[in-house]
């Protein structure tokens, strides 16, 4: 049986930065619910920035890292439900 460490070491970098874009992002169905979770929502976009990151894509990763930052430093609030509107 393989160790968790040896399994860990068979997985790139990337595909272990895409498994935790799907662990820390935020479902449709979770929505409403995590919508303002300053935690949940920085978590989100620290894991898509180091997707981004891995894939030499240095600008995405920036803008998502500074959204991680609005979120915990509270200068950004999360938008209107898409299904609802802006109203």
């Amino acid at each position: 049986m393989m160790s968790q460490t040896t399994q860990l070491a068979e997985i790139s970098d990337l595909e272990l930065a895409q498994a935790l874009v799907q662990r820390l992002g935020i479902s449709s169905d979770d929505w409403h619910r995590l919508k303002a979770n300053r935690k949940a929502r920085a978590s989100e976009q620290v894991a898509a920035a180091l997707v981004f990151l891995l894939k030499d894509e240095k600008q995405e990763a920036l803008q998502r890292l500074q959204q991680a930052v609005g979120w915990l430093d509270r200068s950004i609030s999360a938008p209107p439900c898409p299904t609802h509107g802006g109203k």
